[in-house]
């Protein structure tokens, strides 16, 4: 386990890192012109030693919150992340901070149903941290009431030290988290990261209100119609300025085939908590690929950074690593890989409210681009394909090819076991789907 001796990062048995050097990486590394040279890439392997040096004990505080929380007797979804690297080099260049400054390199989410649970779960924790003797609690900042900055953002966040290094704990009610996740999605439809205050005014003073129209909700209050309607003209203005910035719509299709294929592979791992590395093309909103990498840190940094190597944000790639018990749970704590859905009541009179969500799909992404593959190549009735050449020739980025494949002939959109062909009788069905 890492441990921090005054100006200096003990990172491997036979390497110490000096607090200095790893400051240097990320200011160098953050610097969005420096050329690419034999100094980056010395770097480079500061940089992701340092953020390794956070896997270890983060997992080891997850385990602990999961074992504390089988007596909470509440429902609740954790999960567990390590930051994305363009993430954290653009935090860098935000705050002109330090890189060792940064509290939230290892975080964990745990979210519950309301804000009366929030307010026992942070009772519970404080005290279970404490106990523990592990742990020492550095700073609780309630983002609920007001929420954060211009953005909206509510949660509550306990920021924690074990071993010196510093992890990040966000606690979220199910109205804070889908509006969060909601945040997230929309974001990656307009081309501007919301949360970090990039984007068109008005699409930010929505979302604002959005915020403050859940948080009146979550109070067990009703929204008046002058209310309504302003939020109504608000989502109207910034829908219309995100429709100008890009054509791009993704709905809200829960992709249950993603949860099913992970599921499966997860019962082949006798760990308690999992690490796995998602990578998600945000031109379609279609999972690339997602690999279970374990927990020993090496290897999975290591893939971790080679995954974001091979697949650039700049090439609208969002590769991240997150861990969890159940990758069901997942779908709950990051539902905006997956598709967003809400859980809640209070919010079924506002479906109409989030930007992105405005229509429901009925199928996945994987499963429409197998459609618009058959339909391109005029494969209808007797002129079929073989499933191997369809998936290994023309659709080899459709992560759930065999899934979506499925669904698509239980439908009866697509004939045939094996060649397969659209069916001509669905043709005005398949027309209106892609």
């Amino acid at each position: 386990m890492p441990r921090q001796f005054g100006g200096a990062y003990f990172l491997k048995e036979d390497k110490m890192i000096s607090k200095s050097k790893v400051d240097k990486a990320g200011r160098i590394l953050s610097d969005k012109d420096r050329n690419y040279d034999e100094l980056s890439l010395e770097l480079d392997y500061v940089f992701e030693e340092f953020r390794k040096s956070y896997l270890a004990p983060l997992t080891k505080l997850t385990l602990s919150l999961q074992e504390w929380l089988q007596t909470y007797g509440q429902q609740y979804y954790i999960a567990q992340r390590l930051k994305r690297k363009p993430q954290i080099l653009r935090k860098l260049r935000r705050f002109s901070v330090r890189l060792t400054q940064l509290q939230d390199i290892g975080g964990c989410r745990i979210v519950v149903d309301n804000n009366e649970a929030v307010d026992g779960l942070v009772s519970f924790l404080r005290t279970k941290l404490t106990d523990s003797g592990d742990y020492t609690i550095e700073r609780e900042t309630d983002y609920r009431d007001w929420g954060r900055d211009d953005s909206g953002y509510r949660a509550y966040h306990i920021i924690l030290t074990t071993s010196g290094i510093r992890l990040e704990l966000q606690l979220r009610s199910q109205l804070q988290h889908y509006w969060s996740e909601s945040i997230e999605r929309t974001s990656v439809i307009y081309g501007s990261r919301l949360k970090e205050n990039e984007g068109d005014k008005e699409v930010l003073k929505y979302f604002k209100k959005f915020s403050d129209a859940l948080h009146f909700l979550e109070q067990e209050k009703k929204l008046s119609s002058e209310h309504e309607i302003e939020l109504q003209r608000s989502r109207e203005l910034a829908e219309a300025i995100i429709g100008q910035a890009s054509p791009k719509a993704l709905a809200s299709y829960v992709n249950e085939n993603i949860i099913k294929t992970m599921s499966e592979a997860e019962k082949n791992s006798q760990s308690s908590l999992n690490n796995w590395i998602l990578v998600f093309d945000w031109n379609d909103g279609n999972f690339v690929t997602w690999d279970l990498v374990g927990r020993d840190p090496d290897e999975a940094t290591e893939a971790y950074s080679n995954y974001e190597s091979q697949y650039p944000e700049e090439d609208k790639y969002e590769v991240v690593m997150i861990g969890s018990s159940e990758i069901s749970s997942v779908k709950h704590t990051h539902s905006h890989y997956f598709g967003i859905e809400h859980h809640s009541s209070a919010l079924e009179d506002m479906e109409q409210s989030i930007i992105g969500l405005t229509s429901r799909m009925s199928m996945d992404v994987g499963a429409r681009r197998i459609l618009s593959t058959l339909k391109r190549q005029g494969r209808w009735g007797k002129k079929a394909i073989k499933i191997d050449t369809l998936k290994n020739h023309f659709c080899l980025n459709v992560a759930t090819f065999h899934e979506s494949l499925e669904l698509l002939m239980e439908r009866g959109l697509v004939v045939g076991s094996d060649p397969v062909s659209l069916n001509i009788k669905k043709n005005k069905e398949i027309s209106e789907l892609v």
